[in-house]
C-alpha cells in the first residue's frame, strides 16, 4: 500500500486508476502529456544556468560601451510584452490547478510553475545575451522556443480531439500558451534572421547609439528594457547615491540627444515652416497646429496608455463586487482531471484577489508610463519654444522696447510662465481624451447593477455639469485676474527695489510700498475668490455622487449604495478634472495668443543692405573696414529717414555722409540731449527701423561690397555686463592674451579696482554688475571694447561716469594712442568737448539732424559761431603744456589713492566673502523636514483659523469612516434579515431600510458640509499667511538699511516678492491640505483594514519599513533635484534678460550664435534636472502604487479567510477591501506631498530670514509735531567730528570730519573715487551709521530727528538717473502736492520744456519702465527738475551732469545758481569746471577733507590738489 504522504504528492495525484491508464495511447494520458510539457523548461533551466552564472563579460565579442543597456536585437519590446502575458497566463493556469483541484494533482500545476520559472529565466538569459553582445548563445532559446511550442500543441489538440472545448479554462489556456510560444519562437527566428546571427557567415554589424558612447549621458530611460522602463528599475542606484552625495549638474550628466534643445527646436522650426502656406493662417492658429505636427505622435501614446490604465481602474469595483458576492460553479470530468468553465474560475473570491492584485499593478503601470510620455514631451516641446523665443530675440527690434511696447518683464514671463502652461497643457492633454472614456464605462456598469434607474443617477450629474463648467470658469478666470495684478505687483516691487536708495533720499518709500500693498490687497482679493471657488468644486464632487445615489431608488438596499456610490465616484472624477483641465487649456489658449503676438513681431534687416559700389580711389593698402552711409549717389542734398528710439518718433534728416578712407581715424559725434547721437550709432548698427536710404558696409582692401557686416568693438551708453568674472566679461569669448589684456586693464586703471575685489579679476560681477560703481562698469565695458580685434570701434559716451583723470588716461591711453597704433576706425559720442581737436572727423548733430561735418578746422570756417560756441565751452589753455602737467600729476596721485581705495575696501571683502560661504553651506544643508519653518507658517495663520483647520479635518475624517461602518452595518442587517426569512421560509416579510437610510442621508449631508469648510479653512488659512508673510516683508525690506541692498544681489530680494511669494500664497495651502488629506486616509484605512482582519497588521510590518525606505531615499533625491531644477532655471532666465539688456551689443559685436549655444546649455541643464525630477518621482509613484497593490491583496485574502474561517459580514470585508484600494490611491501622495511641502517651507524660511533684518531707526528723540515748521528754513550745516561708516563690520569713510556751511552758500566736493565725497552727502540723510560727532542742521541735530522727517526736507540729484513708470507728473511729484505751474516751472529750470510740450498729454505723458524712452541724458534731466519741484532750502548735487553736454550743463548751472540763489546747494562733481563758481570747494581724500576754501584762493595756491585738478580738467 502506497503511504498516504506519497500518494498526496504524487505527480499525477492519488486515483492511480484513471490518473496512469495508457490503454488508448501515452498522447491520450493527460498526466503523460504535463510530463511531457515539463520537458522544454526542464532544457532551459539547465542549459541556461551555468552560463548565466559563469558569465561571459570578458568575452572579445563584446562591444565596449560606458552603459550595459544596448538593445539592438530586433522585436526586443515584442518581446518583452509577450513574456509577460506569458507569465499572466502561467498564474492563471496555476491557480486553476491549485484551487479547483485540492492540490493533490501536481501534474495540473507544477509544469506552469516550471513554465514561469523557464519563461522568468529566459528573459534574464535573453537581456544578458543582448547587452553582451553575444548573439551564437540565441541557440539555448530557439530550442526552447521549439519544444515548447511544440508540446502544447500536441496538448491542445489532445484536448480538441476529446471535445474540450472553449467553455473549460483549460482549454482557452493551453491554445494561448501555444499561441505565445509560437510567436516567441517567431521572434527568434526573426533576430537570427535579420541579423544574420549563428550559421551565417557574415552577421550585419551594428553600432551603439551615440548616447551610449558618451560617458556624460546619465539619463537611460530611452534605452533600457521594457522592464525597467515600467518601472524606472535604472533610478534605483541614482536614488540610492543621492544619500550619500549630493546631486549636482555633474551627477545628472547631459541630456539624450533626442531630448536636447537643439534637436526640439530643429522639430518645431520644421512644423513652423510647413505652416507658412501661401495663404498664412491668422491668429494664433498655426501655432497649435505646428505644435500638433512636432509633438502630436507622443501624445497620442500618452492617451492611448491613458485608455488602458481607466480601463483596468474600473477592475477594482467590479473584484471587490465579486468577492463580496460568490458565485457557484459547474464542475466537469474529463481525461481523469476536472475542468472548469472561466464563469467559475472568476466567482472564486481568491481568484478575483489575485486578478485585483495583478490589475492593480497593470493599471498603476500604465497610468505612470501615460504621465512619462505626457511630461517628457511638454518638457521637450518648453524647451523648443524657449529656443524659438531666444532666436526671436536676436532679431527683435529695439525701437520696440524702447517704446514700451515690450518690456523685459513681459519677454522673461513668456519664457517663465507661458512656456510652463503650455507644457502643463502637455501633461494634461491625455485627460481631455480619457474623460469621456470614464463616463462611457461608469455609465454603463452603472446600467448593468442599477438598471434603468442608473440613468436617473447620470442625469442628475449630467445637470450638476454646468455648474461644475461655471466654477470651473469663474476659477479660470479669477486666476487670470490674479496673475494680472501679481504681474503688476512684481513690476512695482521691481521699480521700487530698483530706486530704493532714491526713495530712501526723498522719503518716498511709504508712498511705493502703499501702492504696492494696494495691488496686492486686490491680488488677494482675487486669491480670495479663486479660494471660494475651490472649495466650492471640492464640495460639489464630494456632493454630486452622493446626490446621484439618494435619487436612484427610494428604497436603497446596501449592496447597490456599495457598488453605486464607488461608480459614481469613478464617474465624477472626470468632473473633477475638468476645472483643471480647462484650467491648464484658458491658461494655454492664452499663452499661445501671446505667442503669436510677440513672434509676430517688428525684426531688424539682418543683412539685406543695399550694395554701394566704390571708386577705385579708395582702395589703399588697409585692411580696415570703414563705415559708408550713403541716401544717394547724386550731387543733391538727399534725406535719410531713420525712426528714432526716444518718446517720439522724430525723422532724421542725415545729409549724404560718407566716411572715406578713414583707417586708423577718429571721428567724434557731438551735440545737446536727446539730438540723437546714440540713435546714429544705432542706425549704423541696423539696429534702428529704417524708413528710407541705406547703410552700406564695405571693405577699401578689395573693393568687395560685403551686404555683411563684421564685427564691431561696441560700448553702449548704458554699461552692460554678463553675470560672468570680469575677465570673462572683458575677453568676451576671445582668445586670452596676457600682454594685450594686462594692456587694456592698464589704458582702463582697472587694475586698482580689481586689486579691491575679493577674487581679483576672476570675481563674478553678479546681477547687472551690481557690486560695481557706475564708472567701474563703464570702464570694463570700454576695456571689453579695446581688447577685440575688430576694425571698428563704436564707444557711446564713454567718459559720463568717469572722473576727469580717467577721462583723460582713457583718452590719451585708449583711444589716442592703443587704437592708433592698431589703425582702428573709432567712432566716439561725447560730450566732453575738449577732445574736439584730437578729432579726424566732426559729426555736430541738432535735432535728429547733422548740423554740420568736418575737420575742427573745417567747422571752425564753416560754422564760426558753433566754434565759437564750443571754445567758450572747452575753455582750453595752450595744450602741449597741459599734456606735461596731466602727465606729471596723474601717476602718483593715483597711485596713492590705490592704497586708500585697498585700505577703505578690506574690510568690505570680508563679509562678502563669508556671505558666499554661508550660500554655498545653505544650498548643500540636507537635514530632515524644516519643523522650525513649518511653525512660522503656522504662527502667521493666527489663534483662530488653526484650531478650526486641524478640528475641522479630523472631524471630516472621522465622518467618512462613520459613513462607510453604516453602510457595513446596513449590509450585514441585510444579509442577516434574509438568512432569518430564509430559515423561517417567510418570503412575505420585507426588511425596512427606510431607518437605516435616514442615518445615512444624514451623515452624508453632515459629511458634505465638512468637505466645504475643511476646504475654506484650508484656503483662508493660506491667505492669511500669505498676506501676513508678505505685509512683513515689505515693510522690512522698505525700512531695511541700504547695506542690505548693496550686498544683497537685487535677484535674490525680487525672488522673495515672486517665486516665494507665489509658492506662499497658491502651492504651500494646496500641498498641506492635500498632505493632511491623504494622511488622515491612509491612517484612517490602516485602522480600518486592521478592525476587519487583525492579522493585516504582522503583513503591514514589513511594508511599512519599504515604505519607509523608499521615501527616505526619494526625499533626500527629491529635494536635491528640486533644488536643481531652481538652480538652473535662474541662469536660463537671467541668460534672456541679460540678453535682452544687451541686445544691441551681443548684435554689433556679432556673438548671436555665441549666445545662442549658451542659451542650448542652460536650457539642457534645466531640463536634464527636470527630467530626472519627473524621473524620480515615476520612480516613487510605482513602488508606493506596488506597495498599495500588495496591501490589497494581503486585505483581500485575508478578509476573504477571516469571512470563510469566522462568519465575518459581507458587509465588513467589502468596507476593508474599499479602504484597501484608497490605501494604494494615496500612499505614494503621502511622500509626494512630504517632499513638496519640504521644498516649499525652503520659501518660508528664506522669507522668514529676511524679515529678520535690522531695519533703520526710524525714531528721533523729537516727533514730527516737535520739529518747527518750514525747517531747515536757512540752510545752514555745521559738521562737528563726523566718523560715519556702512556697516558695524566694516571700516570708517568719512574720519573726524568737520565743516561750517553758512546758509545760501553754494559748495563744491571734489577729490578721486573712494575719496569720501558721495558719503559725505549720505551722512546728511542718515545713511550710514554716525560712530562719533554729530551735524548740526539750523540748530537741529539731525540725529535726533525722525528719519522720515529729515529725508523730506532735502533734495538730492544721484549719479544714476532713475525714472519709474507712469506719468511724467507722477515722476517728478508722487506726493501730488505741487500744482502744473510748479511742475512746468521745474521743467523749464531742467531744459525739458519744449521735450514735455511735444508729447501726447504732456505731463500727463507715459514714461516706461526704466524711462527707456527717454535718453540717458533726458533722464538725468529729469531728475533735476524733480528735485526742484521739492524746492528744500538744502540741494545736493551727486556728479548729477554727468551725462549731460557741456552746453547744457552750462545753462543749467546758471539756472541753479539763479534759481537757488538764496538756499544751500552742495555739488560732488567728477567735472571740477562745474564747482569753479562756488562759494567754497571741499577737497576730499581718504574719508578726510584735504583742503577746504574759496576757489579762487585754492587756485592760487600752485601746490594745492584742487588747482592740480583744475588744470587736468581743461
Amino acid at each position: 500500500m502506497t503511504p498516504v504522504s506519497n500518494s498526496t504528492l504524487s505527480f499525477c495525484g492519488s486515483d492511480n486508476s484513471s490518473a496512469y491508464k495508457v490503454d488508448n495511447g501515452l498522447l491520450n494520458n493527460g498526466c503523460f502529456l504535463d510530463a511531457l510539457g515539463l520537458v522544454p523548461h526542464v532544457f532551459l533551466l539547465f542549459s541556461t544556468f551555468p552560463i548565466l552564472f559563469i558569465g561571459w563579460g570578458s568575452q572579445s565579442s563584446k562591444v565596449h560601451i560606458h552603459h550595459s543597456t544596448w538593445l539592438h536585437f530586433p522585436g526586443h519590446n515584442l518581446r518583452w510584452l509577450l513574456t509577460v502575458v506569458l507569465l499572466f497566463v502561467l498564474v492563471c493556469e496555476i491557480a486553476e490547478g491549485i484551487v479547483f483541484n485540492q492540490s493533490r494533482h501536481l501534474h495540473l500545476y507544477m509544469p506552469a510553475g516550471l513554465g514561469m520559472l523557464a519563461a522568468i529565466t529566459s528573459i534574464v538569459y535573453y537581456h544578458n545575451i543582448e547587452t553582451s553582445n553575444f548573439p551564437k548563445l540565441l541557440i539555448a532559446l530557439l530550442i526552447y522556443w521549439t519544444l515548447a511550442f511544440i508540446t502544447k500543441t500536441i496538448k491542445f489538440v489532445k484536448y480538441d480531439d476529446h471535445g474540450i472545448g472553449l467553455m473549460q479554462l483549460r482549454f482557452c489556456i493551453t491554445g494561448l500558451l501555444a499561441l505565445l510560444y509560437g510567436l516567441l519562437l517567431g521572434v527568434e527566428v526573426n533576430v537570427i534572421l535579420r541579423r544574420r546571427y549563428m550559421w551565417f557567415p557574415c552577421p550585419t554589424e551594428v553600432k551603439p547609439p551615440d548616447d551610449l558612447q558618451d560617458l556624460g549621458v546619465r539619463f537611460l530611460q530611452p534605452f533600457v528594457n521594457l522592464l525597467s522602463k515600467s518601472t524606472y528599475w535604472w533610478m534605483n542606484t541614482f536614488i540610492t547615491s543621492a544619500h550619500k552625495r549630493p546631486i549636482d549638474l555633474k551627477t545628472i550628466g547631459k541630456l539624450p540627444i533626442s531630448m536636447r534643445a537643439l534637436t526640439n527646436f530643429q522639430r518645431l522650426r520644421k512644423a513652423f515652416d510647413a505652416q507658412k502656406g501661401p495663404v498664412p493662417l491668422k491668429g494664433s492658429r498655426w501655432i497649435w497646429l505646428a505644435l500638433r505636427q512636432a509633438f502630436g505622435r507622443p501624445l497620442v501614446l500618452s492617451i492611448t496608455f491613458r485608455f488602458i490604465a481607466d480601463l483596468l481602474g474600473f477592475a477594482g469595483p467590479l473584484c471587490i463586487s465579486g468577492i463580496v458576492h460568490h458565485i457557484s460553479s459547474d464542475n466537469h470530468s474529463l481525461l481523469g482531471v476536472h475542468f472548469i468553465s472561466s464563469e467559475a474560475f472568476l466567482a472564486n473570491a481568491y481568484v478575483l484577489a489575485v486578478l485585483l492584485f495583478l490589475a492593480l499593478l497593470l493599471q498603476r503601470t500604465f497610468l505612470q508610463a501615460s504621465y512619462y510620455v505626457a511630461i517628457e514631451t511638454g518638457i521637450k516641446l518648453r524647451a523648443a519654444i524657449q529656443t524659438k523665443i531666444y532666436h526671436k530675440i536676436m532679431r527683435l527690434c529695439t525701437s520696440n522696447m524702447s517704446m514700451g511696447d515690450m518690456t523685459t518683464a513681459q519677454i522673461c514671463s513668456l519664457v517663465a510662465r507661458d512656456t510652463n502652461h503650455l507644457m502643463w497643457f502637455f501633461f494634461l492633454c491625455p485627460n481631455l481624451w480619457a474623460m469621456p472614456v470614464q463616463i462611457v464605462m461608469g455609465v454603463l456598469l452603472l446600467y448593468s447593477l442599477l438598471g434603468v434607474s442608473a440613468l436617473i443617477g447620470a442625469t442628475v450629474i449630467v445637470i450638476l455639469a454646468p455648474l461644475q463648467y461655471f466654477v470651473a470658469t469663474r476659477l479660470s478666470r479669477a486666476q487670470k485676474s490674479t496673475l494680472e495684478y501679481t504681474s503688476e505687483r512684481l513690476k512695482k516691487t521691481n521699480e521700487l527695489l530698483r530706486g530704493i536708495k532714491l526713495l530712501k533720499l526723498y522719503a518716498w518709500e511709504h508712498i511705493f510700498r502703499s501702492s504696492v500693498e494696494e495691488t496686492r490687497r486686490q491680488e488677494l482679493r482675487n486669491l480670495r475668490t479663486f479660494a471660494l471657488y475651490t472649495s466650492l468644486s471640492i464640495f460639489m464632487n464630494a456632493a454630486i455622487p452622493i446626490a446621484a445615489v439618494l435619487t436612484v431608488n427610494f428604497d436603497l438596499s446596501p449592496a447597490v449604495a456599495f457598488g453605486s456610490l464607488s461608480l459614481f465616484h469613478i464617474l465624477v472624477t472626470p468632473l473633477f478634472l475638468l476645472s483643471s483641465v480647462l484650467h491648464s487649456t484658458v491658461k494655454a489658449l492664452v499663452s499661445v495668443q501671446k505667442l503669436s503676438e510677440f513672434l509676430g513681431s517688428t525684426e531688424i534687416e539682418i543683412d539685406q543692405d543695399p550694395v554701394v559700389q566704390t571708386t577705385a580711389t579708395d582702395n589703399n593698402n588697409s585692411n580696415i573696414k570703414s563705415v559708408v552711409r550713403s541716401a544717394s549717389c547724386s550731387s543733391q542734398p538727399a534725406r535719410e529717414l531713420i525712426s528714432c528710439t526716444e518718446n517720439k518718433r522724430i525723422d532724421f534728416n542725415v545729409f549724404p555722409l560718407t566716411l572715406r578712407d578713414l583707417s586708423g581715424q577718429l571721428t567724434m559725434i557731438v551735440g545737446q540731449v536727446g539730438c540723437g547721437k546714440s540713435s546714429l550709432l544705432l542706425a549704423a548698427l541696423g539696429e534702428m527701423q529704417k524708413i528710407s536710404g541705406n547703410i552700406t558696409w564695405n571693405n577699401i582692401l578689395t573693393a568687395c561690397v560685403f551686404r555683411k557686416r563684421g564685427s564691431v568693438a561696441y560700448a553702449s551708453q548704458r554699461p552692460w555686463l554678463l553675470n560672468a568674472t570680469v575677465e570673462e566679461n572683458i575677453l568676451f569669448d576671445m582668445a586670452p592674451n596676457e600682454k594685450r589684456y594686462k594692456e587694456v586693464i592698464e589704458v582702463c586703471q582697472l587694475q586698482p579696482d580689481i586689486d579691491t575685489l575679493p577674487q581679483g579679476d576672476q570675481t563674478v560681477i553678479g546681477e547687472r554688475g551690481i557690486i560695481l560703481s557706475g564708472g567701474q562698469r563703464q570702464r570694463i565695458c570700454v576695456a571689453r571694447a579695446l581688447y577685440q580685434h575688430t576694425n571698428v570701434v563704436f564707444l557711446d559716451d564713454p567718459f559720463s561716469a568717469l572722473d576727469i583723470h580717467l577721462s583723460d588716461h582713457l583718452m590719451r591711453e585708449g583711444i589716442l594712442k592703443l587704437l592708433r597704433q592698431e589703425k582702428r576706425t573709432v567712432v566716439l559720442v561725447t560730450h566732453k568737448l575738449q577732445y574736439l581737436p584730437h578729432a579726424d572727423w566732426i559729426i555736430a548733430m541738432r535735432d535728429g539732424t547733422v548740423q554740420t561735418q568736418g575737420t575742427l578746422k573745417d567747422i571752425q570756417c564753416a560754422e564760426p559761431e558753433l566754434f565759437e560756441q564750443w571754445r567758450t565751452l572747452m575753455n582750453r589753455q595752450d595744450k602741449n603744456t597741459t599734456e606735461l602737467k596731466r602727465k606729471s600729476f596723474r601717476r602718483p596721485m593715483y597711485s596713492t589713492d590705490t592704497l586708500a581705495t585697498e585700505d577703505e575696501d578690506e574690510g568690505k571683502t570680508s563679509p562678502s566673502s563669508k556671505h558666499e560661504t554661508h550660500l554655498r553651506a545653505e544650498l548643500r544643508h540636507r537635514t530632515t523636514i524644516p519643523w522650525s519653518s513649518f511653525a512660522t507658517y503656522l504662527r502667521a495663520a493666527g489663534l483662530l483659523l488653526l484650531p478650526l483647520l486641524v478640528l475641522s479635518q479630523l472631524t471630516k475624517h472621522s465622518l467618512m469612516v462613520a459613513i462607510d461602518f453604516w453602510l457595513a452595518h446596513w449590509t450585514s442587517r441585510v444579509i442577516a434579515a434574509q438568512i432569518e426569512s430564509a430559515e423561517r421560509n417567510c418570503t412575505g416579510t420585507k426588511f425596512s431600510h427606510s431607518s437605516y437610510l435616514q442615518v445615512f442621508c444624514g451623515l452624508c449631508a453632515l459629511g458634505i458640509v465638512l468637505c466645504l469648510v475643511t476646504s475654506l479653512a484650508v484656503e483662508w488659512t493660506g491667505l492669511r499667511v500669505s498676506r501676513e508673510l508678505h505685509c512683513s516683508l515689505l515693510r522690512t525690506i522698505v525700512l531695511a538699511p541700504m547695506r542690505l541692498f548693496e550686498t544683497t544681489p537685487l535677484g535674490n530680494i525680487l525672488n522673495r516678492f515672486s517665486a516665494d511669494t507665489n509658492t506662499i500664497d497658491q502651492h504651500i495651502p494646496v500641498t498641506l491640505e492635500c498632505l493632511s488629506r491623504s494622511t488622515l486616509l491612509c491612517v484612517s484605512a490602516v485602522g480600518v483594514i486592521s478592525y476587519v482582519t487583525p492579522l493585516f497588521l504582522f503583513a503591514l510590518l514589513p511594508l511599512a519599513v519599504a515604505c519607509y525606505f523608499i521615501q527616505k531615499y526619494f526625499r533626500v533625491a527629491s529635494r536635491d533635484l528640486q533644488q536643481l531644477e531652481d538652480s538652473t532655471e535662474m541662469p536660463l532666465l537671467s541668460h534672456y534678460s541679460q540678453t535682452i539688456e544687451g541686445l544691441t551689443t551681443i548684435r554689433a559685436f556679432r556673438h548671436e550664435q555665441r549666445f545662442k549655444k549658451k542659451l542650448l546649455e542652460h536650457t539642457d541643464a534645466n531640463n536634464i534636472s527636470s527630467l530626472f525630477l519627473m524621473a524620480a518621482n515615476r520612480w516613487l509613484e510605482v513602488r508606493m502604487e506596488y506597495i498599495g497593490a500588495f496591501v490589497v491583496l494581503i486585505a483581500a485574502v485575508a478578509s476573504i479567510s477571516n469571512a470563510l474561517c469566522s462568519q465575518l459580514s459581507a458587509g465588513l470585508v467589502g468596507l476593508g477591501l474599499t479602504y484597501a484600494l484608497m490605501v494604494s490611491n494615496y500612499l505614494n501622495w503621502i511622500v509626494r506631498n512630504l517632499a513638496d511641502m519640504e521644498v516649499h517651507l525652503g520659501c518660508v524660511k528664506r522669507v522668514s530670514g529676511l524679515i529678520h533684518t535690522q531695519p533703520e531707526s526710524y525714531d528721533g528723540l523729537m516727533t514730527p509735531a516737535q520739529v518747527p515748521a518750514g525747517w531747515p528754513k536757512y540752510g545752514e550745516i555745521q559738521i562737528k567730528n563726523l566718523s560715519v561708516r556702512y556697516d558695524s563690520s566694516l571700516k570708517p569713510v568719512l574720519r573726524h570730519v568737520s565743516a561750517h556751511i553758512r546758509p545760501g552758500q553754494k559748495v563744491g566736493i571734489c577729490g578721486r573715487t573712494g575719496s569720501g565725497k558721495s558719503s559725505f552727502s549720505l551722512a546728511l540723510f542718515r545713511m550710514l551709521d554716525t560712530i562719533e560727532g554729530q551735524i548740526v542742521i539750523d540748530g537741529i541735530d539731525i540725529a535726533k530727528l525722525p528719519l522720515q522727517t529729515l529725508r523730506s526736507k532735502f533734495s538730492i540729484i544721484l549719479q544714476d538717473p532713475i525714472l519709474f513708470s507712469g506719468t511724467i507728473r507722477f515722476n517728478l511729484d508722487p506726493e501730488r502736492k505741487a500744482t502744473d505751474q510748479m511742475l512746468w516751472e521745474a521743467l523749464e529750470i531742467a531744459q525739458l520744456m519744449p521735450v514735455v510740450k511735444a508729447l501726447p498729454g504732456g505731463l500727463d505723458a507715459m514714461v516706461t519702465e526704466g524711462g527707456e524712452n527717454f535718453s540717458q541724458g533726458q533722464r538725468q534731466l529729469f531728475c533735476l527738475a524733480r528735485a526742484f519741484v521739492r524746492k528744500s532750502s538744502i540741494l545736493i548735487m551727486d556728479e548729477a551732469t554727468a551725462s549731460i553736454d557741456m552746453a547744457t550743463e552750462s545753462i543749467l548751472q546758471k539756472v541753479v545758481m539763479t534759481a537757488f540763489a538764496d538756499r544751500t546747494v552742495v555739488t560732488i562733481a567728477h567735472r571740477v569746471h562745474t564747482i569753479l563758481g562756488s562759494d567754497v570747494v571741499i577737497v576730499m581724500k581718504h574719508g578726510a577733507i584735504l583742503e577746504y576754501d574759496e576757489p579762487d584762493v585754492l587756485l592760487e595756491q600752485k601746490d594745492s590738489v584742487f588747482s592740480a585738478f583744475v588744470r587736468a580738467d581743461k
